[in-house]
């Protein structure tokens, strides 16, 4: 549902055009690219998304128990140190008003991932905060689901 404007009936082609720019993100596998938008979209308090994120995730292989500890990610043994560099660094970029993007954690996720990754990572970051103040912005909200 969305309460206040239907932005995508209103510029459907810009938001056509910034659905499609994910297609030249394939560096980044489905799976991992679900959580890091799952995890955004929990710091951002966006429920439509939260909720659109988490079932993407299941979908892609996601466990249960991992999508129920995403909000403490770094307490629990069951994701590894890629994963760990990955969600320290979309919580930065995120939140990138309050603390920049620190080198140690750019470091940290540069063990990890090739220079096309952490730009095709950050593009999905960057992306999946657009998403979020479009759905927060125009109250875009998730409908209820009967499953």
């Amino acid at each position: 549902m969305i309460e206040r404007l239907d932005y995508v009936s209103i510029n459907g082609p810009a938001i056509a055009s910034m659905a499609r720019a994910k297609d030249n993100m394939s560096s980044i596998d489905g799976r991992l690219t679900a959580i890091i938008e799952l995890r955004v979209s929990q710091i951002n308090g966006c429920a439509y998304c939260v909720d659109l994120r988490t079932t993407q995730a299941r979908a892609a292989g996601e466990t249960q128990q991992r999508l129920d500890c995403m909000t403490v990610w770094q307490e629990c043994q069951f994701f590894d140190a890629r994963e760990k560099s990955a969600f320290a660094w979309a919580e930065a970029v995120t939140s990138i008003a309050d603390r920049g993007a620190p080198k140690p954690l750019f470091d940290a996720l540069s063990a990890h991932f090739s220079e096309k990754q952490i730009v095709d990572l950050t593009l999905i970051i960057a992306q999946m905060n657009a998403w979020n103040r479009l759905a927060i912005s125009f109250g875009h909200t998730p409908e209820t689901r009967t499953e």
